[in-house]
């Protein structure tokens, strides 16, 4: 059975006719409904609600009519999140905001009996490869519901118009479920309406996004994540309640991620981690998972005549070679576009 207060917003706003509102009420009772595993019923509602939507129709003249467009599920990929918070090595101030958005969440309930609705717009910002994508991921987990991880390729249309039907679909869905919707390289959709290089066609998908944003009920908790901050329309930025930054790591922190590395694996390096975590510095998590797992690979296919000191030294030196190489490529060609 769906919430008493569900059930009031439904049979209130169906008795003086206010669409818009009963339609969330109804999403709302769908994503309860599937939350609770009651799939069939879920699913008769979510056919409810897809017969009964007004059809989305493109004024625009001279341009093709867009009628169809792809499923909705084409436009996620859908994850079972494994990871979990406590796994991520976070700056504290990101993951006590992370616990609390958890908690209320888990308590909206008490929340809204004061009024009050749990935050659900969060934003990563921070270089790639430090764990935005993991977060979320983590969030999810915590929640114990599916992340929703938005695929941009089947979201962008080459007809006028269209990208904005395929994103009304996409929200569409995404409200009848209790989930996590993450759009990574958010500056996709988001960038700024001011940009003289950006058509209008880019303008009104912005304008749409953010619609849809604010029309996101609080059971549907939506992060962005973007390594651009400063590409962000400004009233895009202003849409998410919470703003996290996930820097590149410390060396106590690429200490503590090798450390953890060891115990997760049982295999050992040959050197203490803070040794590692000196000749690491600078890099991301990512890269420092690559470097973990080029040994770790390595000492498997030798074995069992494998002398992991010698091992994790050779490669820490093909490693820092190839990262010299790297950046002097980068270093290049900022100078060729300079």
């Amino acid at each position: 059975m769906a919430r008493a207060d569900l059930l009031f917003e439904v049979i209130k706003h169906g008795l003086s006719g206010d669409m818009p509102h009963l339609r969330r009420a109804v999403e709302a009772i769908c994503a309860e409904e599937r939350a609770k595993q009651h799939t069939i019923v879920a699913n008769r509602i979510e056919e409810l609600l897809k017969n009964t939507k007004n059809e989305i129709r493109n004024n625009q003249a001279g341009f093709p009519l867009v009628k169809q467009v792809s499923n909705e599920q084409n436009f996620f990929s859908e994850l079972v999140p494994k990871k979990r918070l406590d796994q991520l090595i976070l700056p504290e101030p990101v993951l006590q905001s992370c616990k609390e958005v958890i908690e209320e969440q888990n308590r909206a309930d008490l929340l809204r009996s004061y009024g009050l609705e749990p935050r659900n717009r969060l934003l990563f910002v921070g270089p790639p490869g430090n764990g935005k994508t993991s977060l979320a991921e983590a969030i999810a987990e915590s929640l114990m519901i599916p992340l929703l991880s938005v695929k941009y390729e089947s979201i962008v249309g080459a007809y006028l118009g269209e990208t904005a039907i395929k994103l009304a679909k996409l929200f569409d869905y995404a409200k009848t479920r209790h989930c996590v919707l993450f759009f990574d390289e958010f500056e996709t959709l988001g960038k700024e309406r001011g940009d003289v290089h950006e058509t209008g066609e880019i303008k009104r998908v912005v304008s749409s996004l953010l619609l849809h944003i604010d029309s996101l009920p609080s059971y549907v908790i939506v992060i962005g994540a973007t390594n651009h901050e400063g590409l962000l329309d400004k009233a895009a930025w202003r849409r998410f309640q919470l703003h996290l930054e996930l820097p590149y790591p410390s060396r106590a922190n690429l200490e503590s991620w090798f450390s953890q590395f060891e115990r997760r694996t049982g295999f050992k390096f040959g050197f203490e981690p803070s040794t590692l975590a000196k000749k690491a510095l600078g890099c991301s998590y990512a890269e420092a998972e690559e470097l973990a797992m080029s040994i770790y690979r390595k000492y498997i296919l030798q074995l069992p005549n494998t002398d992991t000191k010698n091992l994790t030294s050779s490669t820490l030196r093909l490693w820092e070679a190839q990262k010299k190489v790297k950046r002097a490529t980068n270093n290049s060609e900022v100078n060729d576009n300079g």
